[in-house]
């Protein structure tokens, strides 16, 4: 049988299993009522150590002129013993004082009494709940008293002897005050961990649902925004058509249940990948990245600007993290082109891998002065949700967006993000 096995065994012993459920109750006795507790302590004491002696009446060592002492002086010294063991919780130190004192006194006049066991019950009570600091003068004290002991018996038995069995009492008394002390604190350090842990669990998760939301919201913002802003372009221009090219209207039409398809499909694989369980069916298409900037292009172009879109240096070696985050930052630059500035806007899109850093620059040339564009928005008057999320997905790699007017008329984008993986980044 192994060592692991073995134990398992002891522990699941029937008596074992028992003792533990009666050392349980009655550690939860004694943190429920511990005032109870210790009048059981005294009254163990008296019952058990102070009933012999007033039953015997042999109270003085043997050699002295009297053998047997008043029953009031005897009651008076066992009480003095005993009694004091009420307070050895709160007030250990003067516990142990209060009967060392009469220990002292009582061995001072040679009697020897069974009740004296309650010194050694003052010496745990304040290696258990007195400050530590106090233990070497408490040390010294019982060292002195028990040398008094020593030489008293000494007419029985040797002084040596004596001393061995007395330190030894007074040390595993000690010694057992100490270990469960430091048990205590251990549990308590224990359950202070738990809670802390469990607190900062709580903590983690929250901030993880916050960072999902934050998230969630992010990739609705540009799925749903962009294909929004593409559909209504259409629409407008659509509409605008109807009256002097009819069939250019159906092809918007066509356009506009195109790119809803393709909205449909984006939110769906994101709201996919959101579920606990693992989709059944077809697998859902993979992130965009940048071979799909010509399809976005030709999506914006149909509902009007007039999109020129260029790369410098190997893009294609960019991690697919990367091309997400470049696609979806020109997709929402080009969203608020469309918005902002209508139809008949000018847009170029350069995106350049130099060195060790991934530019992305989106420029338009604004509306055309004095014409109005039944698609374009108001002006921006503040950074909305579109370009916090731009500057969130830049961040991410070690990058900035910037955004400000052309001197000529319109907007321009900027984005700069770092080509290689930033210094202890996760994966």
């Amino acid at each position: 049988m192994t060592g692991g096995a073995a134990e398992e065994a002891i522990w699941g012993h029937p008596l074992v299993a028992r003792a533990l459920r009666i050392w349980r109750r009655l550690r939860r006795g004694d943190r429920e009522r511990p005032w109870a507790a210790d009048a059981l302590l005294v009254a163990v004491v008296l019952l058990v150590f102070c009933l012999p002696d007033l039953r015997h009446g042999s109270h003085q060592a043997p050699g002295d002129r009297v053998d047997r002492l008043p029953l009031t002086m005897a009651l008076g010294l066992q009480f003095a013993l005993a009694l004091p063991l009420l307070w050895r919780r709160r007030r250990p130190t003067a516990v142990f004082a209060a009967i060392s004192a009469v220990f002292v006194a009582q061995w001072a006049w040679n009697v020897w009494l069974h009740a004296d066991i309650a010194f050694f019950v003052a010496l745990y009570s304040v290696a258990r709940h007195a400050p530590l600091r106090r233990l070497p003068w408490v040390a010294a004290g019982t060292a002195a008293a028990l040398g008094l002991v020593a030489f008293r018996v000494s007419v029985v038995l040797s002084p040596l002897v004596a001393l061995f069995f007395l330190y030894s009492a007074a040390t595993a008394a000690a010694v057992l005050g100490l270990a469960l002390r430091i048990g205590t604190a251990y549990l308590e350090a224990l359950r202070e961990r738990a809670a802390r842990l469990e607190v900062e669990r709580d903590q983690r998760s929250r901030l993880a649902a916050a960072a999902e939301r934050t998230r969630v919201a992010r990739e609705m913002h540009d799925i749903i925004g962009h294909n929004l802003a593409v559909i209504i372009g259409l629409a407008d221009g659509g509409s605008y058509a109807a009256a002097v090219a009819p069939e250019h209207s159906r092809e918007a039409l066509r356009l506009i249940a195109g790119t809803g398809r393709q909205a449909l499909d984006e939110l769906r694989r994101m709201l996919g990948v959101l579920r606990e369980e693992r989709p059944q069916g077809p697998e859902y298409s993979p992130q965009p990245g940048l071979a799909d900037l010509d399809e976005l292009c030709a999506r914006v172009r149909a509902a009007g600007p007039a999109v020129t879109y260029r790369t410098v240096g190997d893009v294609d070696a960019l991690d697919r993290g990367r091309q997400l985050a470049v696609y979806r930052i020109v997709q929402e630059a080009l969203t608020n082109t469309l918005k902002h500035a209508g139809s008949s806007t000018r847009a170029q899109l350069t995106v350049a891998v130099e060195g060790d850093g991934v530019l992305v620059r989106v420029e338009d040339s604004g509306r055309p002065p004095g014409r109005a564009e039944p698609g374009a928005a108001r002006p921006p008057q503040g950074e909305g949700q579109g370009i916090a999320g731009m500057r969130e997905r830049a961040a991410l790699y070690g990058g900035s967006v910037t955004v400000a007017r052309r001197p000529g008329g319109g907007w321009v984008v900027e984005a700069l993000l770092d080509r290689a993986p930033l210094a202890g980044a996760a994966p």
